[in-house]
């Protein structure tokens, strides 16, 4: 493909918008502060070469270049509207960690900001979980928070632990239930109290997947065979509701809905 990286060319298929970006000019000396907090593809892009490089060679249990791992969590902070250090921090949250690089080399080439969000992160991926009960599990999403300082930092890590969950397929089977029994009592209950909702319901569905499989099975078949008339009853409606609104005088630009996810399901039904 077209794009490169100090002129060596980049041998996996990257996202649209990584790839526009990494085609996109840097923001110019009169910018704004607000655009440089936002639309600095320089820094965007700097992280993403330098992480490109420090993780070359090294490979997920998928078999896929690890590469792939910090693309799909910058990708989900810029989805959130994260600003260019936090997406920057999601490129390389794991190089202090994984590589030889220091959190002090960091903050030389990107910034004290991206700096205290990586070294956040990192801080936190050292945290051994170990929890019996709710309280337990309360003590240590609250150890979370006080040890992020940055609240960014445990978005960051939000991101993380989604992706890893997304291919969690790949684990032995003791490191799976484990993993989903984090996410389930420490992970999504932080996705929630911050309102990031979209990672809530996906961190506790696919937590869900694996530490009840077959409750999980059966409710995914069941929501599978009541699609169609679930979406002819959500359009009826809308449709009923937009008429209302407008003999009301009330203009609407769009009504919607979502089903409910499956592990909400599956506790009104315990």
């Amino acid at each position: 493909m077209s794009s490169t990286i100090v002129n060596h060319p980049i041998d996996i298929t990257l996202p649209e918008w990584l790839e526009s970006c990494l085609h996109t000019p840097p923001v110019d000396g009169a910018a704004t502060e607000e655009d440089r907090k936002y639309y600095d593809t320089s820094l965007i892009c700097r992280a993403f070469e330098f992480a490109y490089q420090l993780h070359q060679g090294q490979y997920r249990k998928s078999g896929e270049p690890y590469i792939c791992h910090p693309i799909a969590v910058a990708g989900m902070l810029r989805d959130l509207g994260g600003s260019a250090a936090m997406i920057a921090a999601g490129f390389l949250h794991d190089v202090v960690e994984d590589t030889d690089v220091t959190i002090e080399e960091i903050e030389q080439r990107f910034g004290s900001e991206v700096r205290c969000l990586v070294e956040g992160v990192t801080k936190l991926s050292k945290i051994n979980f170990k929890s019996k009960t709710e309280s337990q599990a309360e003590n240590f999403r609250r150890m979370f928070l006080a040890m992020a300082q940055d609240i960014r930092v445990i978005v960051v890590k939000l991101a993380d632990r989604l992706h890893n969950m997304r291919t969690l397929e790949y684990m032995p089977d003791e490191k799976r239930r484990r993993t989903a029994t984090e996410t389930r009592e420490i992970f999504a209950p932080l996705a929630n109290r911050l309102g990031i909702w979209r990672f809530k319901w996906e961190l506790e569905d696919l937590a869900f997947k694996y530490l009840e499989p077959e409750a999980f099975r059966q409710i995914q078949q069941l929501v599978s065979e009541k699609r169609t008339d679930r979406e002819e009853r959500l359009k009826k409606i809308s449709e009923t509701l937009r008429t209302r609104l407008a003999e009301a005088g009330i203009r609407c630009l769009d009504i919607s809905g979502r089903p409910k996810h499956l592990y909400s399901i599956y506790q009104k039904m315990q």
